[in-house]
């Protein structure tokens, strides 16, 4: 006899889903989903009220006599007709004072399970309950289950006992197991459970349930990129769907928007390392929470990739500035050039190009006015320094680095400026 079970990612045609419900089966599933209880306010509690809210003006505990608003409103709540209290007084006169700061909150302190599958999100695990009932008067045995997420794009095995059958599940007895399915897929999803057992005549029974339920995005992520001198400017925007209490951020239901603002640096030894050609990406962004009784989830963006840049054949970068600098006292700069083709380039010259305007310049090459630097193997780099001094106090630019190479006749465009502060000594 053929296994009714299929691999494909398809439901049963209606005419053999409605066979299989016609059948009389000793066998059913019951499925619950294990999540965690919830905090249900008790709606008669949210009547409560502190009777100074309403009786007394705003500023009559804080005045100069508080103790006569405080007897004033004792006798409000306890008029002279009923001072005596009387044990099992049931007037329920103070039921809706509030008797302690936390009952403003409307939780009375009791958990409730989900009677339902309940809102799931994109990220999170979804944890089930299984359990097959034999309500039947027969022994039903050989019992073989499957169960499986089916979504638009593939079925996920989650359990298969064919290989070693469930012996036999007496009548009124269960069997139960759990199934976990990282959620990976937005829109429906179907928890599909099968049996396949003989039941009292000895007949081969085929039961097959479903358990629909759909999948939402918690929260959505925008990116945007922005190149600058030293790196990259990566702006992330995250809206919510989902209340989050993972302090210190705070992102709440609804809606809820949480913007970050990152820069990315290159370190010292990627910059000397040639780049792939056409590689733009920067990384991807994962964000993690937990819920309000501690659900875990997680979420990772597809890849962030950078702005285009035109490629160069060679880099030319400070490395290296001092902290502090004299005016009028030399100091060194530490510059790095790279190659970043697969040929030895150079020889190199590198001088301080002149003033595009008319102010002069500030800080100016002490020495000689061009330094000569030997060939560069592929992919390699050198570093030097280049000697200049301060002609003027408060911020400052060190401005038109420019190189030169010898053999191509070819002039690079000038490092960007770089800014320092001169200090008097």
């Amino acid at each position: 006899m053929a296994s009714p079970y299929t691999s494909g990612v398809q439901q049963p045609s209606p005419a053999s889903a409605a066979a299989a419900q016609q059948q009389n089966h000793s066998l059913a599933f019951r499925v619950m989903r294990l999540s965690r209880p919830s905090l249900q306010p008790d709606p008669a509690a949210l009547l409560r009220f502190d009777p100074r809210d309403v009786f007394l003006p705003e500023d009559a505990l804080t005045g100069s006599d508080p103790s006569a608003a405080a007897d004033f409103l004792h006798s409000l709540l306890h008029p002279a007709d009923s001072a005596a209290a009387v044990p099992g007084d049931f007037t329920f006169r103070d039921r809706f004072l509030l008797r302690d700061p936390a009952d403003a909150l409307a939780l009375p302190g009791l958990l409730v399970l989900p009677q339902s599958f309940g809102a799931i999100y994109l990220g999170e695990t979804f944890c089930s309950y299984i359990s097959i009932n034999n309500s039947s008067s027969f022994e039903a045995r050989d019992v073989a289950i499957k169960a499986e997420i089916q979504t638009e794009r593939q079925r996920i095995l989650l359990l298969d006992t064919s290989k070693s059958p469930v012996e036999s599940i007496r009548s009124g007895g269960r069997y139960d197991f759990i199934v976990e399915h990282d959620v990976k897929e937005l829109g429906a999803h179907t928890l599909v459970c099968t049996a396949l057992y003989n039941d009292g005549d000895g007949e081969r029974k085929y039961l097959p349930q479903f358990f629909k339920f759909s999948v939402s995005n918690p929260l959505s992520v925008r990116t945007k990129v922005r190149t600058i001198k030293v790196g990259y400017l990566l702006f992330c925007k995250c809206k919510q769907q989902l209340d989050l209490c993972k302090q210190p951020i705070l992102i709440r239901a609804g809606g809820g928007i949480y913007n970050y603002l990152y820069q990315l640096r290159s370190s010292s030894d990627e910059a000397t390392q040639p780049k792939s050609e056409g590689s733009s990406i920067l990384g991807k962004f994962q964000i993690t929470w937990r819920t309000n009784l501690g659900e875990p989830g997680r979420l990772q963006t597809q890849n962030i990739h950078s702005t285009p840049t035109a490629s160069k054949d060679v880099d030319l970068r400070a490395v290296k500035v001092p902290p502090v600098i004299y005016a009028e006292r030399p100091f060194m700069v530490n510059l790095c050039l790279t190659n970043q083709t697969d040929k030895t380039v150079g020889p190199f010259e590198v001088f301080l190009a002149p003033s595009m305007s008319s102010e002069d310049k500030t800080v100016l090459v002490n020495g000689l006015q061009k330094l000569i630097l030997p060939l560069v193997e592929a992919f390699d780099s050198i570093k030097f320094d280049l000697s200049m001094v301060a002609t003027k106090l408060g911020v400052q630019k060190i401005s038109g680095i420019t190189m030169y190479a010898v053999q191509e006749k070819k002039y690079y465009e000038p490092l960007p400026d770089i800014e320092i502060f001169v200090d008097a000594e």
